[in-house]
């Protein structure tokens, strides 16, 4: 059986997670306190970060390298489209999601208000939480746009960009941070992709000392 190293409320971890499931892909989980870099996790993975994935005797870190890799192993259902352009729709929203939204929302709301609390790293930073609270309502807008044209966010087919904008969301829904009244088409799309299979171990997750808001794992919310 594969084993991930994962923490619940990192993006990365559950973008993984999603990909894993929508697979098909037995999975058992294993929280890693990965900021105490511990000895045997640093062995795994020498750049202290989650996820990293136990997997065919082989150990990966990076989520983007593991997503792509069980798209490559696991090919059915895909995650990535056939036509080069259209993979590269793909690949430039996974990054824009995983590095321009978590520099400026993730970071600066999840981080802050999570992160830190659960690392003993002290108070948030009210700068950065207006920052990150200000910046998300670009992104939803700018998703939005998206989805005015497209089925899913990078084409008519549910994809790997899905899963790095869904995880990224719902991790900052799990602390309230997402306004999904400020876009219907948003909303619509979060509720499509959050009643998908692969997304019922991510609701059932639960961080000591911050409760699931009443509408996490509501289906219909």
């Amino acid at each position: 059986m594969a084993k991930l190293y994962h923490f619940p409320l990192s993006p990365f971890c559950r973008k993984v997670r999603l990909c894993l499931a929508e697979k098909r892909i037995e999975c058992e989980l294993v929280e890693e306190r990965y900021w105490e870099q511990d000895t045997d996790f640093l062995r795994r993975n020498p750049a202290a970060k989650v996820p990293v994935l136990r997997l065919d005797g082989k150990t990966m870190a990076e989520s983007g390298a593991i997503c792509e890799y069980l798209e490559e192993v696991y090919p059915d259902p895909p995650l990535m489209p056939r036509t080069p352009d259209d993979r590269y729709e793909v690949r430039r929203l996974v990054a824009w999601f995983d590095d321009k939204f978590h520099h400026e929302v993730t970071s600066k709301l999840l981080y802050e208000r999570v992160n830190k609390k659960v690392m003993g790293l002290g108070y948030p930073d009210s700068k950065n939480v207006k920052a990150g609270a200000q910046k998300i309502k670009y992104h939803l807008d700018y998703m939005a746009w998206l989805l005015d044209q497209r089925r899913w966010l990078a084409g008519d087919a549910m994809s790997l960009a899905d899963f790095a904008a869904a995880a990224h969301l719902s991790a900052l829904d799990y602390i309230r941070d997402v306004d999904w009244n400020r876009h219907a088409v948003v909303k619509d799309w979060y509720a499509k992709i959050k009643s998908r299979p692969a997304f019922r171990s991510i609701l059932a997750d639960q961080i000591p000392g911050f409760p699931q808001p009443a509408h996490y794992a509501d289906l219909d919310f």
